[in-house]
């Protein structure tokens, strides 16, 4: 589930990137995020059910 968020926070980040620059930051917050919680589960060692 974590690397499924984190691939449609990276296609949004990209669309947005791309056409809508004017929200854009909002995607790039999202994206911070996603890979924060990516590191932290890479970090724990735990592995998602």
């Amino acid at each position: 589930m974590l690397w499924t968020l984190f691939i449609v926070l990276l296609l949004a980040w990209l669309l947005g990137f791309i056409g809508f620059h004017v929200v854009a930051w909002y995607i790039h917050i999202l994206l911070v995020v996603a890979l924060v919680v990516l590191v932290i589960q890479l970090i724990s060692g735990r592995r998602a059910l």
